[in-house]
């Protein structure tokens, strides 16, 4: 039953407490966190949440890779533009009001804690009439040196190696497998934030692009007239419950429109940054170029070998 008097508010309070002092802000409460920063610089903010994922996420109790989905899918996203995270508001939406939502928001301090993010606001929702769990936030971020984000004729694709399904495609995932347990539906996606900005501190990136809603969709965003011509080597092949996924029907242009099938995060460097790169990255390999053309992404199907044309 819903507890209007809020019995977790006070807890959940001292608990975020922990992430008031960070090197970009300090925080005060008055009511509501006073926010005073410490850095001043160009920002952006990001909102996002783990959506249908949150369904095997509540019936599992894996709150901690939640709390990592939801981070990612704005982490990742800021990475895009390389944006420093500096503090969040967060929405929990949860089937029944007890000890979980403290669980929840005792891994997002943890995960924040590791990021020096600042928790600045929240709201804890119970709808008796849902199956799952949902979060979501909105994340600022600072960018000390605004760049433009484009595919350059001439650079290498690299490739970053997913940890599975991420936190999008779980409509299509739930419709396939329902109820089912499997532990590839709770894997928290793979963050790449650290990777990119220590990157981009060393090395020329002209185009960067997270792949998830919308997948390798997402790269003519960033094309202009060039083209994107991209295949999976050994090492960056789909996982298994892509493979799954594909021999239950789904077509290829499908896959690579909702998945990542493999590759969670992609950027373009000029060839002469290319050895570096991948000496200093981990879970990273070269997976294609930018060519002239019309803003067309070529990719070669892992699953069958033929081409899809985006």
């Amino acid at each position: 039953m819903y507890k209007p008097f809020k019995p977790y508010k006070q807890k959940i309070i001292n608990e975020i407490k922990k992430t008031w002092q960070t090197p970009y802000v300090s925080v005060t409460f008055n009511t509501y966190p006073i926010i005073q920063k410490k850095v001043s610089y160009p920002e952006v903010d990001h909102t996002d949440g783990i959506g249908t994922k949150g369904f095997y996420h509540w019936k599992e109790g894996t709150f901690k890779a939640a709390v990592i989905d939801a981070l990612a899918m704005n982490l990742n996203d800021l990475a895009i533009i390389r944006a420093i995270p500096y503090k969040l508001s967060n929405h929990i939406t949860v089937p029944l009001e007890n000890e979980r939502i403290f669980k929840i928001i005792q891994e997002l301090v943890r995960q924040c804690l590791k990021y020096k993010i600042a928790i600045a606001g929240g709201e804890n929702s119970f709808h008796n009439n849902t199956e799952g769990l949902d979060i979501s936030m909105t994340v600022s971020g600072f960018v000390k040196n605004p760049k433009p984000n484009k595919f350059q004729i001439g650079d290498i694709l690299i490739g970053l190696k997913s940890s599975g399904l991420h936190s999008n495609g779980f409509t299509a995932i739930r419709k396939m497998f329902g109820n089912i347990k499997r532990h590839e539906f709770t894997t928290p996606t793979a963050i790449y934030l650290d990777t990119i900005l220590s990157l981009s501190s060393k090395h020329q990136i002209n185009g960067l692009m997270h792949i998830t809603g919308g997948a390798f969709t997402k790269l003519k965003d960033i094309l202009g007239k060039a083209n994107a011509n991209i295949e999976h080597p050994k090492s960056l092949l789909p996982q298994k419950i892509f493979y799954e996924i594909h021999k239950k029907g789904m077509a290829n242009k499908d896959m690579y429109q909702t998945f990542n099938c493999g590759i969670g995060f992609i950027f373009s460097t000029p060839k002469k940054e290319v050895s570096a790169i991948l000496s200093k990255t981990k879970n990273a390999t070269v997976i294609g170029e930018i060519t002239p053309g019309t803003g067309t992404v070529k990719i070669k199907s892992a699953f069958d070998g033929k081409t899809i044309t985006f």
